[in-house]
């Protein structure tokens, strides 16, 4: 039994990001052992999330991992924990497309969860029955048993809304005012990631959840979260995804204020598939840890950071000449390229690469038509794409995307290396973390594999 809620919207910038990482926040603050989860392939609420939990933030996407996954990974990330507090991601009902796959109400029906509902009310006072009362009725399946006001702006605007929601039969559970002291920066792609913030990330984390604490009846929030029913099945365990290797091979993941997009269960299944994991920081660190036999280079924003990742030519000099397995996502390929906005990068992959103005977002289903580190001709993969770079260069794309929908066809591979600006979750693909694993070895037989 594992009491759970999930905090939603009717849509994004509504408040849902502030009331979830508050509660989190204001429970663990009570002595409660808190799960952090989010639905989705957003990386940066889950950073926010790990500092108000004190455990690490965890995904839920049933896109990216396959639907009969998410049960089974919510039971392995909220193991041993007093409550689990679930994020939702947009809209409470918006999934992939135009339908509601991968939606918060498709991951709050997979849980048996109830649903809190955030609504900004702003700008309206009994209208917001109207709206909660529409979320309440729209799909049998989804249980909203209670609503957090956003944005009062007075004591009789909060008494006004709170009137106008008898009538729709959902409770109150929380009334919030404008604070403009609890916003926290965003730039191009949302939220600045809070292991670039520090300490001001911890205290704002910490202002969020006294807020939730005095804003919202947390009594009332811990008792329906204890509402959800028992959620039997089995638990992801990620040693029984792959098969361990001899020999301990050390891979390095990046990591540091560049490389923040990373999933928990992508080290998990190293660990699992034999390696030793060592976490390095490719701005700072002058070499790649010991023994390194692998490398992982995720997600991220190189392009904030050009010009320090460039004035590391010790860290690019070994990168460029490591001959061992390497899986690149988004951030990870842009660092292996020859050129990021002018300024010099790896050169291990062919190409250049730049900032523009046009976001690049979506779920992708991805096609691999050539043989690298991580696929084989004809394998489907579930990812996403999120960025604003574009890389011109030569070769030939190692996907092409199935619907049509992005470029098209991206990425670059060879024996030793992949190198996408896909995302993806090695929970729904555990043969990526077995494949690097296996092709990792003694750092006496390597030599370079730049791709031309």
């Amino acid at each position: 039994m594992i009491p759970r809620l999930v905090v939603a919207a009717p849509s994004s910038g509504s408040g849902k990001t502030t009331v979830a990482t508050g509660l989190m926040a204001a429970l663990r603050a009570r002595g409660l052992a808190v799960s952090p989860h989010k639905v989705g392939p957003d990386y940066i609420d889950p950073g926010y999330h790990a500092l108000a939990a004190g455990r690490p933030g965890r995904n839920l996407d049933p896109w990216l991992v396959g639907e009969e996954r998410v049960a089974p990974l919510f039971r392995h990330g909220a193991a041993g924990c007093d409550v689990a507090v679930v994020e939702g991601v947009m809209g409470l009902f918006d999934g992939r497309g135009d339908t509601g796959f991968a939606s918060t109400a498709h991951v709050a029906e997979l849980l048996a969860a109830p649903v809190v509902l955030v609504v900004d009310a702003a700008r309206q006072s009994r209208s917001v029955a109207a709206l909660v009362h529409g979320f309440a009725t729209f799909e049998p399946g989804v249980r909203v048993a209670g609503v957090v006001l956003n944005r009062v702006g007075s004591d009789r605007h909060e008494e006004l809304c709170r009137g106008a929601l008898e009538s729709a039969g959902v409770p109150v559970l929380g009334a919030i005012r404008r604070d403009d002291a609890v916003v926290n920066p965003s730039r191009h792609l949302g939220l600045i990631p809070a292991a670039e913030r520090g300490a001001e990330a911890v205290r704002a984390v910490e202002r969020l959840g006294e807020l939730v604490a005095r804003s919202c009846d947390v009594d009332a929030l811990v008792r329906l979260a204890g509402t959800a029913p028992p959620l039997p099945g089995p638990v992801w365990d990620p040693a029984g995804e792959v098969e361990p290797v001899a020999g301990r091979p050390v891979v390095a993941v990046a990591g540091g204020p560049a490389f923040t997009f990373s999933y928990r269960e992508h080290v998990e299944l190293l660990r699992a598939a034999g390696a030793d994991v060592a976490v390095f920081d490719p701005l700072r660190d002058p070499a790649l840890p010991d023994g390194t036999a692998g490398l992982v280079i995720g997600g991220g924003f190189p392009e904030v950071h050009a010009a320090e990742l460039a004035a590391n030519a010790p860290m690019l000099a070994a990168v460029a000449a490591f001959g061992g397995p390497v899986a690149a996502e988004c951030a990870g390929l842009l660092y292996l390229c020859e050129e990021l906005d002018g300024r010099a990068m790896c050169g291990l992959v062919p190409g250049r690469a730049r900032m523009t103005p046009r976001l690049t977002l979506g779920y992708r289903e991805a096609v691999a038509v050539g043989s690298s580190l991580l696929t084989r001709p004809g394998e489907r993969f579930h990812g996403h794409e999120f960025h604003r770079t574009v890389l011109t260069g030569g070769g030939e794309p190692l996907f092409r995307w199935r619907d049509g929908t992005g470029t098209g066809a991206d990425g670059f591979g060879g024996d030793r290396i992949t190198a996408s600006y896909l995302h993806l979750h090695w929970a729904g693909c555990p043969e990526a973390a077995q494949r690097l694993v296996s092709s990792a070895r003694p750092s006496s037989s390597r030599s370079p594999s730049v791709l031309r």
